[in-house]
């Protein structure tokens, strides 16, 4: 049997309670999280839940409850479904150069190593330090969150406490060097105590239309 709206929420609500907590929620908070009349309305949803397998409770126990099974085979189907979604076919090789032979091919190039991930966050590049690294004007890079990088990365810096910039990055003894990919341009040399790494670049994402 299908959930109704309000027996969806109440089964969501205790599942992000469990996830931030580590513990189910009392019949109380349930009532107060989703703004319920009643704790006998919150009894009601919660046997109704039970009996379609959504929840588990474990009598004589306080915060008793757990999530059912279906609930549980349901979140495996819905996640599985959407990194499927995410999943674009590589259907071979083109050349920028000299042209080569089209092969068909059956790979997939899967999109979701870059989705939901809590360290992860996106830029909107404003101007053309980058642009002998192809990245332009317009573009959005995809950052992972990380103070610790490599020599020669391209990274995301905050330098002197209040100014962002997006460049390679190289250690210099005592000294910082940012280094555009932009001949008309000078490298940043700072002192490493004025530049904060933010983040390594992971991807750039460019739309025609």
């Amino acid at each position: 049997m299908a959930l109704t709206k309000r027996q969806k929420q109440v089964v969501d609500f205790i599942a992000r309670f469990v996830e931030q907590n580590g513990y189910s929620p009392s019949y109380e908070e349930i009532a107060r999280g989703l703004d319920l009349a009643s704790l006998a309305t919150v009894h009601k949803h919660i046997s109704a839940l039970e009996s379609k397998q959504y929840l588990k409770r474990r009598f004589n126990q306080s915060r008793s409850l757990d999530l059912g099974p279906r609930y549980v085979e349901e979140e495996q189907r819905a996640r599985q479904q959407a990194a499927e979604s995410l999943l674009v076919p590589l259907r071979g090789r083109i050349a920028a150069g000299r042209p080569v032979e089209a092969v068909e091919q059956t790979e997939v190039v899967n999109l979701s190593e870059f989705m939901g991930r809590p360290d992860m966050f996106a830029l909107e590049v404003r101007g053309e330090s980058m642009i002998e690294d192809h990245i332009c004007d317009g573009d959005v890079v995809l950052v992972e969150r990380t103070p610790d990088v490599r020599d020669g990365e391209i990274v995301v810096a905050l330098v002197g406490g209040s100014e962002t910039t997006l460049k390679r990055f190289y250690r210099e003894g005592e000294r910082v060097r940012l280094q555009p990919a932009n001949a008309a341009l000078q490298p940043l040399l700072l002192p490493a105590e004025e530049v904060q790494i933010q983040g390594r670049l992971l991807a750039v994402l460019r739309k025609y239309k």
